[in-house]
C-alpha cells in the first residue's frame, strides 16, 4: 500500500456466535467494537484486508468542530470530549493533541463563510473565536501578509490516522472483541423475518445484530441485501512534507492548501477543497439525489470519466453467500495520488509561510471518501431488516466523529440512550421506507 498503517494481526480463527458482528475495520468499525465490549457485549469486527488500510489510515488527522454542518455538531462535540481521554481510555497513542485549529481569511468570500459559521457554532456553544489579521499573525508566526482574519477554535485538535484505528481495535480485543483481518463478509442470513448470522469467507458466525462500517463499500454491500443506500465515491489527495522549521503545530486551513504537523515532525498538507470525482455508474443512478450538493461544491471537484467506469460496471451488484466476491478481490482501495494537487498545495503554502518552500514531498497517497447526498452520515438501524445497522457515508468527517460515531452506533444496537439525537443520522431522512 501507498500508507505504512501500524501493523496489526488478526484473530487466526472465526468464533462460532457473537452478539454484534462489525463489517468493516476502519475507525468506525472498531470504535464501535470497543464500545460494545467495554459494555460486556460479545462483538466480533470483520475487515477484508487490514484494519485502516483505507480512509481511516489516509486522511487528513483533523479532530475538529469548526466547519461541521450544524446537524453534526453534538456529535463532533461529543467526539472531541472522547478524543482527550482516548489515550488514558485503551493505553496506547493515538497521537491526539487538542492543539486548536485556525481557518485563515484572505478574502471576503471567506470573511463572509467563516463569520457566518462562527455565528451558527456559537449557537451551540462552540468555544471560537474570530481574530484579526494581527491576532493570527501572532498566534501563526511565519506569514508572508495579505490575511484578512482567521477563526479559531482553541479546543480542537488532531490525531495520526495510521496508528489511531490499530491501537483502538487493540484495546477492543483487549476488551474481549475478536478481530478478524482478511476476512471479507459476503453477506447475511436471516431467521423469522431478522438478520441472524454474517456469511465470511471463512464461514458463518451466528449473531443477533450487525453494523455495516465499510466506508466506500457500504453501498455496494447493502444493494446485495435490497437495502439501496445512496453513496457516492470521492478521491482524496494528501502528502507528507519534511524540511519545514518554524511552523505553528496547530493544523491550519485556507481556501486553497491544509496542513497539519506530524508526530514525527513532518507535515501533512493536502490541497483544500480538490477531490477528483470518479464518473462511475453510481453516479447517473443518483444524480438526481445529488444534484443540490453538486451545484454548492462542483468548483471543489474534479470529474474524470475513464477506465474505472468501466470496471465498476463490471462488477456484480448481487450474488450468493457461497460465491466468491469483489471483497475478497480487492482487499484494499489504493488510488493513486494527484500529483498536481500536491504540487499546487505546497506551492499555495510556500507563498503564504515561506518556510514550506524549505519542504520537500517524501510520500503522496490518495484515498476514497465515502459520500452521501448530504455530506452527513449514516449512523442508524434499517427497518427492513431488523438486527441491521449502517454506519457509513461519513463524507470526509469520519476520523474526526469516530468516537462518538462508534458509541452511538453501539448504542442504537443495545436500545441504550444515545449519546446524541440520532435522528439527524436517521437513513429515513434519505429512504423514509428504510425507517
Amino acid at each position: 500500500m501507498s500508507i505504512p498503517v501500524a501493523p496489526f494481526e488478526g484473530d487466526p480463527s472465526l468464533p462460532e456466535k457473537v452478539d454484534v458482528a462489525v463489517i468493516g475495520g476502519g475507525i468506525i468499525g472498531v470504535m464501535t467494537a470497543l464500545t460494545l465490549a467495554e459494555r460486556g457485549v460479545s462483538v466480533a469486527v470483520f475487515e477484508k484486508g487490514q484494519i485502516a488500510g483505507e480512509q481511516s489510515g489516509r486522511n487528513w488527522g483533523w479532530v475538529r468542530q469548526m466547519g461541521r454542518d450544524v446537524a453534526e455538531l453534538p456529535l463532533t462535540m461529543a467526539s472531541l470530549r472522547l478524543w482527550g481521554q482516548l489515550n488514558e481510555r485503551i493505553g496506547a497513542e493515538t497521537g491526539f493533541r487538542r492543539t486548536g485549529i485556525t481557518y485563515l481569511c484572505y478574502n471576503k468570500t471567506d470573511l463572509a463563510n467563516w463569520g457566518g459559521w462562527h455565528e451558527k457554532g456559537k449557537q451551540y456553544g462552540m468555544e471560537s473565536r474570530m481574530l484579526s489579521a494581527q491576532e493570527v499573525t501572532e498566534l501563526l508566526p511565519g506569514s508572508a501578509g495579505g490575511l484578512l482574519a482567521g477563526l479559531h477554535t482553541p479546543t480542537d485538535g488532531r490525531a495520526e490516522p495510521w496508528i489511531a484505528a490499530p491501537a483502538i481495535a487493540e484495546a477492543a480485543r483487549r476488551k474481549g472483541a475478536r478481530i478478524l483481518t482478511d476476512c471479507a463478509v459476503r453477506g447475511i442470513e436471516t431467521a423469522a423475518g431478522r438478520l441472524s448470522a454474517v456469511v465470511t469467507e471463512r464461514g458463518t458466525v451466528r449473531c443477533g445484530a450487525a453494523v455495516l462500517a465499510g466506508g466506500a463499500w457500504s453501498r455496494l454491500f447493502a444493494g446485495n441485501l435490497g437495502i439501496d443506500f445512496p453513496q457516492l465515491k470521492v478521491i482524496g489527495t494528501v502528502a507528507r512534507v519534511t524540511g519545514v522549521e518554524g511552523i505553528a503545530e496547530m493544523p491550519v486551513g485556507a481556501g486553497n492548501f491544509a496542513y497539519r504537523k506530524r508526530l514525527d515532525g513532518d507535515y501533512t498538507v493536502a490541497l483544500r477543497n480538490a477531490n477528483i470525482a470518479p464518473i462511475l455508474p453510481d453516479n447517473f443512478r443518483l444524480a438526481f439525489e445529488y444534484l443540490p450538493s453538486l451545484l454548492q461544491t462542483w468548483r471543489e471537484l474534479k470529474l474524470r470519466f475513464g477506465a474505472s467506469f468501466f470496471r465498476e460496471l463490471a462488477v456484480k451488484r448481487s450474488w450468493s453467500n457461497d460465491a466468491r466476491t469483489i471483497f475478497e478481490e480487492v482487499r484494499t482501495l489504493d488510488p493513486p495520488p494527484n500529483h498536481a494537487f500536491t504540487r499546487t498545495a505546497l506551492a499555495n503554502l510556500s507563498r503564504a509561510y515561506p518556510a514550506f518552500a524549505r519542504g520537500h514531498v517524501v510520500q503522496e497517497w490518495g484515498g476514497v471518501i465515502d459520500v452521501t447526498p448530504d455530506a452527513v452520515p449514516v449512523i442508524s438501524a434499517i427497518g427492513t431488516l431488523p438486527g441491521f445497522y449502517i454506519a457509513s457515508g461519513f463524507s470526509g468527517h469520519g476520523f474526526g466523529i469516530a468516537p462518538a460515531a462508534g458509541q452511538l452506533a453501539a448504542d442504537l444496537v443495545m436500545g441504550t440512550t444515545p449519546i446524541v439525537d440520532p435522528k439527524p443520522f436517521s437513513i429515513a431522512r434519505m429512504r423514509p421506507k428504510l425507517k
